[in-house]
């Protein structure tokens, strides 16, 4: 077996060794001894509710001992049979029948053997009566009031500890105070009854917890009269003073008893609590003190309870004897007792006899010393007898010692000590054994120990021998023992290596000699690396609310690592396994985390590692960081008009060191309660001088600020007030509104409350027209507005205002210019030209109006226009009015968004802040032809294996008159390859189908068509298509609308071999026959063997039912949608197919405008195999409108911006499209 040392057990180890060393030797039981009581009882007490009660007896030694007990110092037998004796002990058990009151007294046992006889201490064995009290008829008292009374209890003797409480039969505590109390014996006392103590239910109850019994005594009944009816015929006043005659009294001392007289003697056990009482009658009720006869009560010890009535010592000690005094007092008198305390002690040891094992010949002595109060008396025993029967007659005894000389191996016995006094009695044995054995080793042998270098091993080598030998160790390969000053050899035979080292490691052995022979044994010795740990980060600084890791590193020997074992503390306290329940702080091995750090968590943080041999630990500090303590004591010095000196007193930094201070003051008139930065101050400073306005009542307050933050503001500091002064500044930020043609409504910022210096605030506003030579006109307002008619429109003024006060005025204020009022223009300008830029752009020329006819800031022209009618079919329009502004002085602007070949009105007019003026006479204009937009569908009607029908709808807009069409197709696939592009002009307008030949057999083709006009081509639509194979026809994507022949070859015709597929396609909707058509394919032949006989089989035709089935749910539901107006939509096929020349460029973006039909901006589209002359948009844009934020400049850039209104009592429309750029108001 491996023993195991740890380097923290080294001093627990040590203590333990020198304890050992100094007790008497352990003789082995296979050594012929003396007996020796190993166990016995306390004192026994006899509960009812006890199953049995049991006495024990237990004791050793060789030969075996023999039991026996005396009872009340009389021999005690077994002889009743139900006392049940356990073998080979001296323990009996009697069993609870409810007869055992004869078992009742005082036990000793004795275990006797041949050579001595060992006795035990006295076992009291107590079987308690149960308590009652005595049957009594108890009369009722009648007293007068202010009477003193006493209330007897008498509670019946029983098993300590006692509880006394008078309640009524309510079971609710009788109320003490001051005149009423109850004593230790339980008797209730009144100092004086009043007529409220009246009532027949005083009941004491005794309980005696132990025994699990609480008694109640009869209950009593009490009377009080009281003395206002002692004479109905007296009068009041006559009562009054015959009571207060008659009941008022000075003291005199109901507890003690008078019989006692003024002392009284109180015994008390040393360590036990001193309880004194002392309770006085009188009226007024009499107060009681404490004091002790010639010194001071014990301080820390002494406490008064119940009104001052009693006196609690704790814990007394010989120096608390002595005389302690109560004095009652009233305004009457007074009355006194003393107490003389007696401290006592029952008896203790001051020197037990020791055992001892002793050769032949030897000689020795037995010391037995007791001490108590009173002075303990001292009895010998031999064997259990006294000491007139003791069997050695060489033995020399006295009252505290008892020697022997030239022992003989008969001389074995037990010697007894008994010390008794009034208290008690206590009893101490010793063995006097005479032995004489060659060495007996105890510690097994080939025991192996293991240790860790620079620790301390303990290798074992117990044993037992009398006469006495001599030990030493050696290692097995040396010759000579050990020594020197790392090796030590304790009276055990333990060998202590200090000190291990790598060399020490091997195999010790021990040898053990006396004068009756010698004995050996051997042990082995490991040594193992010492474990080593870390912390890191080291010394970490945290602030609070972060989380903090701490992770702790060890090496460890690879011999120790299966029981390494890693603990965390603070500041000496260990974690729990996982951490602290709020899991706060986690523990997981080396790590332990802390998620929100607090200052509490600031400290020494240990981890440390254990294994069987060893245990270390590392620590590191940490310190958590927090905003600073609020600044304290603030303080206000060096008082000015204009500064006061702030002084504070810095709070704690939590460590870290504070960087600033900011100061703020509270005071501002207008915002009470509100806190204001008014400096900042370096942290090493503590005082400043703020500077201050005046009539302002100032307080301070401080905030200290740290790395971590801001700490809470500082209590704030005694008020401070400023005089009144004349304003420093003027208002700022003077400006004008009008709403009316010559008005001025002046304002301004006004001044804030701590910027007005005084009461009576006021400005004083001066105004003249620019440049006159005039005087100013002035006025006195207190608010910040004021309204002035002037005499002309829009003419600039010089205008000023000074802030005043009751002290004065501010400093000369700086004019600034304002302008008069606004009114509308009062002529309109007039349209010179109107020039085609294309068919939706013009430019428009106007002539500018006078500046005096302005009446105000020009800001623009806005140009209003409206469609009358289309050239193309002579339909009129209703007026529906565009606008668009011009911000500026221009004459020019640009118009876009027109529609093609149309004719237009439009008009202008110029508008300033105030609004706009009169409007201009119409001018006519009209745009040329345009591009048509694109057809509105194309569809494939018809398809075959070489040849398929189109068919397409007119354009939306055909922006001019129709010339043809362009039809254009080529060969697409599912790859990105797409092939040539075929051309077909169609010269006919009202054309709007076509039928292609010359296709290719089962080939993807995709479509374009266009309307063009004579200024070209629009934009196609486009439409994708599969020719069939060879053999068959088909209906390639049959759009809406379009029917469609069934045509069916009977399957007898199909070729031999081949197999036929049903496909369900769409029918039109227009007819009433059936939603589905079957179209027939046939497969070529080298299909024919993979399909052999399947169409016969059953599952095959279900699933093909199946499919049929779910086809027709589909298409139900796509019906449904059709006829709720939804479109499907061919923009994801011109998305993966795209139009390879059919992306024009994306039109300008010219501005935000809009018009009543909202029509797109048109450009011009290029041909998919040619060029065609350009007519939309390709033109330069310098030329376009320019308003208030336009998108370009003369440069190029647009800048009109356009709005649309509905002009009133023109008619309703109901188209509505999106501009095809972005636009801006």
């Amino acid at each position: 077996m491996e023993m195991l040392l740890s380097r923290r057990g080294l001093v627990l180890s040590l203590i333990l060794f020198l304890v050992k060393f100094s007790t008497a030797i352990e003789i082995p039981l296979s050594v012929q001894q003396v007996p020796t009581i190993t166990k016995q009882s306390k004192a026994q007490v006899a509960f009812p509710f006890d199953e049995y009660f049991q006495l024990e007896c237990e004791a050793k030694g060789n030969p075996e001992p023999t039991f026996t007990w005396t009872k009340d110092d009389k021999p005690f037998g077994f002889s009743d049979p139900r006392i049940l004796v356990y073998n080979n002990s001296g323990t009996f058990r009697v069993p609870n029948d409810g007869h055992i009151a004869h078992f009742q007294g005082k036990y000793r046992c004795f275990a006797a053997n041949k050579l001595g006889v060992a006795m035990s201490e006295e076992i009291e064995f107590i079987i308690p009566n149960v308590p009652k009290f005595p049957k009594e008829k108890i009369e009722p008292l009648e007293v007068e009031e202010g009477d003193p009374l006493v209330l007897p209890c008498g509670p019946p003797t029983g098993l300590a500890p006692l509880h006394i409480y008078w309640m009524n039969i309510e079971l609710e505590h009788i109320e003490q105070d001051e005149r009423v109390y109850m004593s230790q014996d339980g008797d209730l006392y009144f100092a004086n009854v009043e007529e409220r103590d009246s009532r027949s239910d005083y009941c004491c109850f005794a309980a005696f917890p132990r025994l699990r019994t609480i008694v109640q005594k009869m209950p009593m009944k009490l009377t009080v009269n009281s003395l206002k009816h002692a004479n109905d015929s007296s009068s009041s006043t006559d009562i009054g003073s015959k009571a207060n005659s008659i009941k008022q009294r000075k003291p005199r001392l109901l507890l003690p008893p008078a019989e006692r007289g003024p002392q009284s003697p109180v015994t008390i056990l040393r360590g036990d609590t001193l309880v004194l009482e002392c309770f006085a009658e009188g009226l007024p009720t009499p107060q009681v003190d404490w004091k002790k006869v010639g010194g001071d009560l014990p301080k820390g010890r002494e406490t008064k309870e119940n009104y001052g009535k009693t006196l609690k010592i704790e814990n007394v000690s010989f120096r608390d004897k002595g005389i302690y005094q109560c004095t009652a007092t009233n305004f009457l008198g007074w009355a006194t007792h003393d107490f003389q305390v007696i401290i006592e002690e029952p008896p203790r040891w001051k020197k037990k006899p020791q055992s001892g094992v002793y050769s032949t010949g030897g000689s020795g002595i037995l010391l037995c010393e007791a001490e108590g109060e009173p002075q303990p008396t001292i009895k010998w025993r031999v064997n259990g007898l006294p000491m007139e029967k003791n069997p050695f007659a060489d033995d020399v005894p006295f009252p505290r010692e008892i020697s022997f000389t030239n022992l003989q191996p008969n001389h074995s016995a037990v010697y007894q000590c008994e010390a008794s006094n009034a208290h008690g009695t206590i009893l101490a044995s010793a063995n006097v054994d005479v032995i004489d054995v060659h060495p007996l080793i105890q510690t097994e042998d080939g025991e192996t120990y293991s240790v860790v270098v620079g620790a301390r091993a303990f290798l074992h080598c117990e044993f037992f021998a009398s006469p006495e030998a001599a030990v030493s160790w050696q290692k097995v390969e040396e010759v000579d023992p050990l020594e020197g000053e790392r090796f030590h050899v304790h009276k055990n035979g333990t060998l202590q290596l200090n000190g291990a080292t790598e060399e020490d490691a091997g195999q010790y052995s021990c040898w053990v000699v006396n004068a009756k022979g010698r004995a050996a044994l051997t042990a082995s010795l490991n040594v193992r690396n010492a474990t080593k740990v870390r912390i890191s980060p080291a010394s970490p600084r945290v602030p609070t609310s972060h989380a903090l890791e701490l992770h702790c590193e060890t090496w460890c020997d690879a011999h120790l690592k299966h029981s390494l074992r890693l603990s965390w503390s603070k500041d000496g306290e260990a974690f729990a396994l996982n951490g602290t329940e709020d899991g706060r702080v986690t523990v997981d091995g080396g790590s332990l985390t802390i998620s929100a750090v607090t200052l509490g968590d600031q400290g020494a943080y240990a981890c440390s590692a254990q294994t069987e041999l060893d245990s270390v630990a590392a620590a590191t500090r940490v310190t958590v960081l927090d905003v600073p303590d609020p600044p304290e004591q603030l303080h206000l010095s060096e008082k000015q008009d204009r500064s006061v000196r702030l002084t504070w007193k810095a709070g704690d930094d939590h460590n870290s060191d504070i960087s600033e201070y900011i100061v703020e003051f509270e005071g501002n008139k207008a915002e009470p309660g509100r806190w204001e930065e008014l400096r900042r101050v370096r942290g090493q400073e503590t005082t400043v001088v703020v500077p201050l306005a005046p009539y302002v009542t100032y307080q301070f307050r401080v905030m200290a600020v740290n790395e971590v933050g801001r700490s809470q503001p500082s209590r704030p500091s005694d008020r401070h007030e400023t005089p009144p002064a004349a304003p420093d500044k003027n208002p700022q930020n003077i400006r004008v509104q009008a709403s009316q043609p010559k008005e001025m409504i002046i304002k301004w910022e006004p001044l804030k409350s701590m910027e007005q210096n005084g009461p009576g605030l006021e400005y004083r506003v001066s105004w003249k027209p620019q440049g006159a030579s005039v005087e100013w006109e002035e006025e006195t307002v207190t608010n910040h507005t004021l309204r002035v008619m002037t005499p002309t429109v829009y003419a600039p003024y010089e205008v000023q205002v000074q802030a005043t006060n009751s002290l004065g005025a501010g400093p000369e204020p700086q004019p600034v210019i304002l302008y008069s009022g606004e009114d509308y223009p009062d002529t309109a300008p007039v349209i010179q030209r109107v020039d085609v830029i294309n068919s939706t752009v013009v430019k428009v020329t106007w002539s500018t109006i006078p500046k005096d006819r302005v009446h105000g800031r020009l800001k623009g022209y806005q140009i209003n226009w409206w469609k009358t009618k289309s050239l193309g079919d002579g339909r009129t329009h209703p007026k529906q009015v565009n606008i668009l502004r011009f911000s500026g002085q221009r004459n020019y602007g640009m118009v876009p968004s027109l529609d093609a070949f149309s004719e237009f009105h439009m008009s202008i007019l110029a508008y300033n802040s105030k609004g706009a003026g009169p409007e201009s006479e119409p001018y006519t204009f009209q745009t040329p032809e345009g591009v048509p937009e694109q057809p509105t569908f194309l569809k494939v009607v018809k398809v075959d294996k070489d040849a398929a029908t189109l068919s397409w709808g007119l354009p939306k807009q055909l922006n001019g008159n129709l010339t043809g069409y362009v039809l254009q197709y080529q060969i697409i696939n599912d790859t990105d390859e797409i092939g040539e592009l075929n051309d077909i002009n169609i010269t006919t307008p009202s054309k709007r189908s076509w039928h292609l030949s010359n296709l290719s057999a089962m080939t993807k083709y995709k479509f374009y068509v266009r309307a063009c006009t004579a200024q070209g081509c629009g934009k196609p639509v486009t439409e994708e298509m599969t020719t069939t194979g060879a053999g068959s026809k088909s209906i390639g994507k049959i759009p809406e609308g379009v029917n469609v022949t069934r045509k069916m070859r009977p399957v007898e015709a199909f070729e031999p071999g081949a197999e036929p597929i049903v496909r369900l396609l769409t029918k039109s909707w227009v007819d009433n026959n059936s939603i589905f058509e079957d179209v027939i394919e046939t497969r070529g032949r080298e299909y024919a063997g993979l399909y052999d006989d399947i169409a016969t089989q059953g599952w095959f035709i279900g699933l093909m039912c199946a499919i049929a089935l779910l086809t027709l749910t589909l298409l139900t539901v796509c019906f449904v949608k059709r006829n709720k107006g939804g479109k499907y939509s061919v923009k994801e096929k011109e998305d993966l197919h795209p139009d390879p020349e059919g992306q024009s460029g994306k039109d300008e973006t010219f501005g935000d405008y809009s018009d009543s039909d909202e029509k797109p901006l048109k450009g011009s589209l290029r041909s998919l195999t040619r060029d065609t002359q350009a007519t939309g948009s390709a033109d330069s844009l310098v030329e376009y409108a320019e308003g208030e934020q336009g998108l370009f400049g003369e440069d190029g850039s647009f800048i009109g911006a356009y709005t649309g209104s509905k002009e009133k009592g023109s008619a309703e429309s109901n188209t509505s499209s999106s501009a095809a750029f972005p636009l801006r108001a």
